[in-house]
């Protein structure tokens, strides 16, 4: 597994498909990911310390994590399908047991930003997926 960070937020209005940029935290490599529009300005709100006056969707499942004592543990980038990317969120119960939960990775960073939790990808995906060195 690769440790990466989100490195550029790259959000035009006038476009439907988002793009993020993720880093590798002990490199140079990157590589973009193409989300929608939602969950990029959910991602820049959060980084942006802009608080909405209603909860979004990614603050309700956070709510929710945190009122049955759960914890985000970490965000794994784990695939990459017909250069669709799959992910898993780990999430820690408060008895100790985790449980994996199958996610975009627009919602998995867009919760990872909001508890800062580490993202990782696989190393597969990291050589297949690698666009700058």
């Amino acid at each position: 597994m690769v440790a990466v960070e989100l490195s550029k937020i790259i959000i035009d209005e006038k476009r439907q498909d988002q793009i993020i940029v993720l880093k590798e935290k002990a490199g140079d490599r990157q590589f973009p990911i193409v989300i929608g529009f939602l969950e990029a300005s959910s991602i820049q709100m959060r980084i942006a310390g802009v608080a909405a006056s209603r909860p979004l969707t990614h603050d309700l499942i956070l709510t929710m994590i945190k009122t049955v004592d759960a914890q985000m543990e970490s965000l794994v980038i784990d695939k990459m399908i017909e250069n669709t990317f799959h992910a898993k969120i780990y999430l820690r119960l408060k008895d100790g047991i985790t449980k994996i939960i199958d996610c975009r990775p627009s919602d998995g960073i867009a919760l990872a930003v909001r508890t800062e939790a580490p993202i990782f990808v696989d190393d597969d995906v990291m050589q297949h997926a690698v666009v700058f060195k």
